[in-house]
């Protein structure tokens, strides 16, 4: 406390100011200098304590106001921390810097809160270099938390930026220092790594939380709630989404108050669903919709977050929402690929893929360092169109992908698709032009064995002879030879291919083949046959002695024979009784098989029961006894048979073993069919 305005009740409001801030108390302090400033309105010292005690209450506005209106009594050499701390504070990061750069003395507390600045404004490099300096010029108990600060600026570039982290040899003596060391690790691609760190940083929050009597479980896990959420991102990002969802929703469950780690959450877990379980990232979307989430998290994550709504209103048929979410975000970086895809994908799902064509196409003129993507996706639209000539127009016109293998590969495939053969061999022939130009400029980078310019070569070669040009197929295999002339594959396909030409030229060449001594191989066959996975392993010989010996010996002479099983006989198989030779033939088959007649032949028919015979319902019938004289021949008699005539009927040539046979079919029938009458 400090003078400025006279008299004993000056002096006893001052010290009660002085004990109140020492205490604390900047409510009650803020009072006694509110009096103070009645008896004495412009003292610098008493509107500098008014300044602190707002600011300590948290009114920043009410402190901004307080300096603003009284800016020619409270110079900025006084007050100039407090204003930039309290436009910090009210995320006014722009007003902060300059007025911290504005400042005529850089204090230690000016060149803290300038660290904290740069940070929030993503000037890493700076904000680097900053911490650096404070590290090494301050010797006092915030050293830890300038540490931290550090760690969390390196893992931030190695997350947005994608810098290599240099090796600060930071110890990791607490859980942040753990946790922004996992961060970098994940900015590095290092998964593993990162989930160790993020579990050590678990071990140490639930030791410290141990330590504390007041301390539940619910706050432990309200402190884990962040480390959690990490360790789901990893899963997220190694294809665990099950686990990372489910740890996703037990973090929601225990509703932490940080609205920045609720809105990435809910960002994540609207990425898994994509297209599927709409309703819950409709539910999830409004965590990222929050008061103060744009304070919370950097631009990339702001812009990820609107990229989502973007595709959830289109996979919700929200199109104009859709259209309108893609526009704002094109406005804002007119340079970036995904609103223009988006537009592109709503135009597709409308029907309207000409207009999404015609809006790739713009895009890739105005902004030519993005056209090979945009080129890419139209030619994937030509190609659902049924257009493939025109897509494969489009992806040669890109040019700095027109040599790569993939895209060689691509366009043959195409053009072969439409038959187009002629188009094809050019694409190999400006590929192979091509890097034998780079070798010519590059001889130092690019040598002329290079596997990917011999290998189109040969792909060339190999094309053309499947499809009958075998002359061109000659001259690449030539070439080749020439670079290696060692190589026995290639000689072997250029003779194949004069063979088909030029025999005599053929021949010639087949002298250069190397002969079958020099290509026998050296193969122990012992070694072969004993290795792991051979499918015959030869028995290991013992020592033999004397009759043993002998007795392997005749072994080896004589081959032992197998003993063949017997067949199975039939249970109704009898040897007296030659069997049916047509028995293997289906019934329709056999010669003697006559099919059912209805209606002919009743006479041979049985009237009775199903199954019954003619030949016993004649000795049945009383009409039919001896005394009488049959007016027709029994069909069971020798002598009617041989007055009718002397050849058999084929029904009668069967086996005893057939009628047997029929009976236990009719039995079978009889049980599960119905009736015949």
């Amino acid at each position: 406390a400090g003078a400025g305005a006279g008299g004993a009740a000056a002096a006893a409001l001052w010290s009660e100011v002085n004990r109140c801030g020492q205490n604390g108390d900047f409510a009650r302090a803020l009072k006694s200098v509110n009096k103070i400033l009645q008896v004495s309105k412009d003292d610098v010292t008493a509107l500098h304590c008014k300044v602190v005690c707002l600011i300590h209450n948290g009114s920043f506005k009410e402190a901004l106001s307080v300096i603003n209106t009284h800016s020619k009594i409270l110079s900025s050499d006084v007050i100039a921390f407090e204003k930039a701390y309290c436009e910090y504070r009210l995320n006014r990061i722009e007003s902060a810097l300059k007025t911290i750069q504005s400042a005529s003395q850089q204090t230690d507390k000016l060149k803290e809160l300038y660290g904290q600045v740069l940070y929030k404004l993503e000037r890493y490099d700076d904000c680097l270099v900053a911490y650096r300096d404070l590290i090494r010029n301050s010797q006092d108990e915030y050293e830890e938390e300038r540490k931290t600060n550090l760690s969390a600026v390196v893992a931030a570039q190695s997350t947005w930026e994608r810098v290599m982290p240099e090796d600060l040899g930071l110890r990791e003596t607490t859980y942040e220092l753990c946790y922004n060391s996992a961060c970098a690790l994940i900015g590095q691609g290092k998964l593993n790594e990162a989930m160790k760190k993020l579990r050590k940083a678990e071990g140490k929050i639930t030791v410290r939380c141990e330590k504390l009597r007041d301390a539940t479980e619910e706050d432990t896990e309200a402190e884990l709630a962040i480390i959690h959420g990490q360790m789901a991102y990893i899963m997220q990002l190694q294809g665990r989404t099950e686990d990372a969802l489910q740890l996703y929703n037990q973090i929601i469950k225990l509703k932490p108050t940080d609205v920045g780690l609720l809105a990435v959450i809910a960002n994540n877990i609207i990425t898994i669903n994509k297209d599927q379980n709409v309703f819950d990232s409709k539910k999830k979307v409004k965590l990222t919709n929050a008061e103060g989430v744009e304070h919370k998290l950097s631009k990339k994550q702001l812009q990820a977050i609107e990229f989502n709504k973007a595709l959830l209103a289109m996979y919700t048929n929200q199109a104009d929402q859709c259209r309108k979410l893609s526009a704002s975000l094109q406005s804002q970086s007119p340079e970036h690929l995904l609103p223009v895809l988006i537009q592109a994908a709503q135009l597709c799902r409308e029907k309207q893929h000409a207009k999404a064509i015609g809006l790739l196409q713009d895009f890739a003129e105005q902004h030519p360092a993005n056209a090979a993507e945009i080129k890419l996706t139209m030619a994937q639209l030509k190609i659902a169109q049924g257009s493939v000539t025109k897509a494969c127009m489009i992806l040669r016109s890109i040019e700095e992908l027109q040599h790569k293998p993939g895209m060689v590969s691509a366009l043959v495939t195409m053009y072969s698709h439409e038959e187009d053969i002629d188009s094809a061999i050019e694409v190999f022939t400006q590929a192979i032009q091509w890097y034998q130009q780079f070798q010519a400029s590059h001889c130092f980078v690019f040598q002329p064995e290079s596997p990917v310019h011999l290998s189109l070569i040969r792909e060339a070669a190999n094309f053309k002879l499947k499809h009958g040009r075998k002359k061109e197929a000659i001259s690449d295999l030539e070439e080749l030879w020439k670079q290696n002339p060692k190589d026995v594959h290639t000689l072997a396909q250029l003779i194949s291919a004069y063979s088909l030409v030029d025999p005599e030229k053929a021949k010639v060449l087949s002298k250069h083949l190397p002969s079958s001594d020099t290509m026998s191989l050296k193969v122990d066959v012992d070694a072969l046959e004993n290795s792991h996975g051979a499918t015959y392993v030869r028995k290991k010989a013992g020592k033999l002695t004397g009759d043993n010996q002998q007795k392997e010996q005749g072994q080896g002479e004589v081959k032992k024979k197998k003993k063949k099983k017997k067949g199975k006989l039939p249970k109704n198989y009898d040897p007296k009784v030659t069997p049916d030779p047509e028995r293997w033939l289906p019934m329709r088959e056999r010669s003697y098989y006559r099919g059912r007649k209805k209606g002919k032949k009743k006479d041979q028919v049985g009237k009775g029961t199903q199954g019954s015979t003619t030949a016993g319902s004649s000795e049945l019938d009383a009409s039919r006894t001896a005394s009488s004289p049959p007016t027709s021949p029994r069909p069971g008699s020798a002598a009617a048979v041989s007055a009718a005539s002397n050849v058999i009927p084929p029904r009668h040539q069967k086996p005893a073993g057939a009628p047997a046979t029929k009976k236990k079919q009719q039995q079978k029938k009889k049980k599960g069919g119905k009736s015949g009458w």
